[in-house]
């Protein structure tokens, strides 16, 4: 039985579902869907960024399913690409009977959305992207504490200090670079503040809409202040840095060709590699010594404070914290696990030698400044 209630389809299929709702309806009537699909993190992808769904989707977990009793629902606010992790969400209704209602947004929409919905809302739980997004909710006091129990699955340093969320998979960021253009021994720099220096005017790719991005400005804020964040934001929007909708489209404009490097996360990278092959005009560049550019981010969960449905909502994270959706993270999505013994594949560095700034993600809380803080340099408008 299926547990998965859309309300958003791909053009082609409300026709189709349309006939088949004809030819069905007396004999399934009875049958309902509970997974509620509303939109995605990016509302017009291109062909790079769809093409890895089926993919994922044929690659999930054999599921097992079980009836859904009434009592057994949970809804899903999702700052996660619906690409990315529908599968895993589906898996885990599937397997337990939870009927789940999800909705899609980027991490700092879903973050606005929960703040205006307050003790309205009717999310049980959050699953965002980057640290600074839960830390904005733990901030805020939207956040319960999560049972230590499950809180010990991962390491301290993938936690908030006081409990109210818990990272789910890692992700480093990197410069990515055009292997024609660039030799990383001879032409990168030490730093990634370095990258407003003359010679790299109009060179640079990234995407300041992205929540991974701002929350490497919300840690660059932490760790040198706010007067030199603004300095370097000023500086690379000087140096005609390239706005990109996403990751994504960052990684294709430097393999293209369009940039010689971008900002972004190793995995999109990794995802490419593994669908086009060696012949992929773009790597990854580690920067590592502590720098800013070499932060360590996790995407993560939290259960809200106003949810009915509390135990079923840790239910979810110990799931995502569990072998099985790990392996997925590390397989699927290219992250680094950060639980349950899974390690990483394909050719990333170990996590150890990564050597990022020591910055605590617990303190990436002040999402809105840093959006203020693009906004007053022009890079948001």
């Amino acid at each position: 039985m299926s547990h998965i209630q859309r309300r958003t389809l791909p053009p082609i299929l409300p026709a189709l579902g349309a006939l088949l709702g004809a030819l069905l309806g007396a004999l399934l009537g009875a049958l309902s869907l509970a997974l509620t699909a509303c939109g995605g993190s990016d509302p017009t992808p291109t062909p790079a960024q769809t093409a890895p769904v089926s993919q994922a989707q044929a690659a999930a977990p054999a599921p097992t399913s079980t009836p859904a009793p009434e009592d057994r629902t949970l809804t899903v606010y999702s700052g996660r690409s619906q690409t990315l992790v529908h599968p895993l969400l589906e898996s885990f209704g599937e397997q337990t009977g939870v009927n789940i209602r999800v909705k899609y947004a980027g991490s700092a929409s879903t973050v606005a959305t929960l703040l205006e919905e307050g003790d309205n809302s009717p999310a049980d739980v959050v699953f965002l992207q980057d640290p600074g997004s839960l830390g904005t909710l733990s901030a805020n006091g939207m956040l319960d504490s999560i049972p230590q129990e499950t809180l010990n699955k991962v390491d301290t340093r993938f936690r908030a200090p006081g409990g109210e969320w818990v990272g789910t998979s890692g992700r480093a960021r990197t410069v990515i670079y055009n292997i024609e253009n660039i030799d990383p021994d001879l032409d990168l720099p030490a730093s990634i503040l370095d990258f407003t220096a003359p010679e790299w005017k109009g060179r640079v790719g990234w995407a300041p809409r992205n929540g991974s991005f701002q929350a490497f400005v919300t840690a660059l804020r932490t760790q040198l202040g706010e007067d030199a964040a603004r300095k370097w934001l000023e500086g690379m929007k000087a140096n005609d840095a390239q706005e990109y909708p996403n990751n994504v489209t960052t990684v294709v404009a430097t393999a293209n060709g369009e940039v010689d490097v971008g900002f972004v996360n190793h995995y999109y990278l990794e995802r490419f590699l593994e669908e086009h092959g060696e012949g992929f005009e773009a790597r990854n560049h580690y920067i590592g010594n502590g720098d800013p550019g070499a932060l360590v981010l996790v995407a993560g969960a939290g259960i809200l404070k106003t949810s009915e449905n509390k135990e079923t909502a840790r239910e979810f994270i110990d799931f995502l914290l569990g072998e099985q959706a790990q392996q997925y993270f590390a397989s699927e999505i290219k992250e680094y696990p950060v639980a349950a013994g899974v390690e990483p594949e394909g050719d990333l560095p170990p996590m150890a030698s990564l050597d990022p700034p020591n910055v605590d993600l617990g303190s990436l809380s002040d999402l809105e400044g840093t959006l203020r803080l693009l906004r007053e340099v022009g890079v948001l408008q």
